[in-house]
């Protein structure tokens, strides 16, 4: 079932990649087509097995990276990522990389003590960053976990918000809170933010601070400003590893103001102890709807388009 897919969806994905004809006989898979294209696709479900014979669900994601990987001669680095494990959820589910770039990713997590991150929505960024994080404080490399993102929507002045702290800034940090209930359970997750072990606060407290013996992780940089991103990155304290994500694609920022994500990205690329991440759509492992959005929203960044007759820009 986790070859086929609900309603067989997976084996018409392969049909559809491949060009073969696939036929379910009870548990028997025949496929029909060329000897060619009926070798590739025998090479494909090989490249696959490790997963669905674990019992792992396959998404499109999967079908197509490890199509890419057969026909650009990769096989042996896919053969690693499905190696490899990074994390168990709560749920006892094993959690992989998708993607050769999230592998990298990863790798560039685990040898740099600063890692930034740009690439749309749904690669994984956040999550992976996440993995790491709670995986580097059980195995006891760090003592806490710092979260941060900028409260874009309220200027950063949250006092306006009723409730206390925790209370004003719970929406703009809910996406981290998600991940950390699918990684270690609500209840473990609360007792770790009531002992402070993990902290999350808005971009706008971080100011003042030495983050030593931390993972932090700051998320949606793309909407810090570049004062705020040279605050934060000051903030790296000994035996402390930083991750920084963001989509320059959507940025929040007023008019004319440039992002402290675009600016890092450029100023710090090739400085010793720095990895620089870049995701595409081809990474994205959420819905593959989303994929199709990514892509439909980059070519009209690219392009013009006309309402009413008149050329218009996104």
């Amino acid at each position: 079932m986790c070859l086929v897919g609900e309603g067989e969806s997976n084996l018409r994905r392969l049909e559809a990649l491949t060009g073969v004809r696939l036929v379910l006989r009870g548990i028997d898979l025949h496929i029909e087509g060329t000897s060619a294209a009926s070798e590739r696709v025998k090479r494909l479900l090989g490249l696959l097995a490790p997963l669905y014979e674990q019992g792992e669900p396959l998404t499109a994601v999967d079908l197509q990276n490890a199509l890419t990987a057969l026909d650009t001669g990769r096989v042996h680095e896919h053969g690693a990522l499905t190696g490899l494990v990074l994390a168990t959820q709560s749920n006892g589910r094993v959690l992989r990389a998708r993607t050769l770039k999230q592998k990298a990713f990863v790798e560039a997590i685990n040898n740099h003590p600063l890692t930034l991150a740009l690439g749309p929505a749904g690669t994984g960024k956040t999550f992976l960053a996440t993995v790491q994080a709670v995986r580097q404080l059980q195995e006891r490399k760090v003592e806490r976990i710092v979260l941060t993102r900028p409260a874009v929507e309220a200027g950063e002045r949250l006092g306006f918000l009723p409730g206390d702290l925790q209370q004003k800034v719970d929406p703009y940090l809910r996406p981290l809170y998600d991940a950390l209930h699918l990684l270690l359970g609500q209840e473990r997750t609360a007792q770790l933010l009531e002992k402070g072990v993990i902290e999350v606060a808005p971009l706008a407290y971080m100011r003042g601070r030495t983050l030593a013996d931390a993972f932090v992780i700051v998320d949606e940089a793309q909407n810090t400003s570049c004062a705020q991103m040279r605050m934060v990155l000051t903030r790296l304290g000994d035996n402390s590893r930083m991750v920084v994500t963001g989509d320059t694609t959507q940025i929040d920022l007023p008019a004319g103001q440039i992002s402290g994500l675009v600016e890092a990205a450029e100023v710090l690329d090739g400085v010793e102890g720095v990895a620089l991440c870049r995701f595409s759509d081809a990474d994205v492992v959420r819905h593959p709807l989303v994929q199709r959005l990514v892509q439909a929203y980059a070519r009209c960044d690219r392009e013009p388009i006309r309402v009413r007759g008149r050329p218009q820009h996104c």
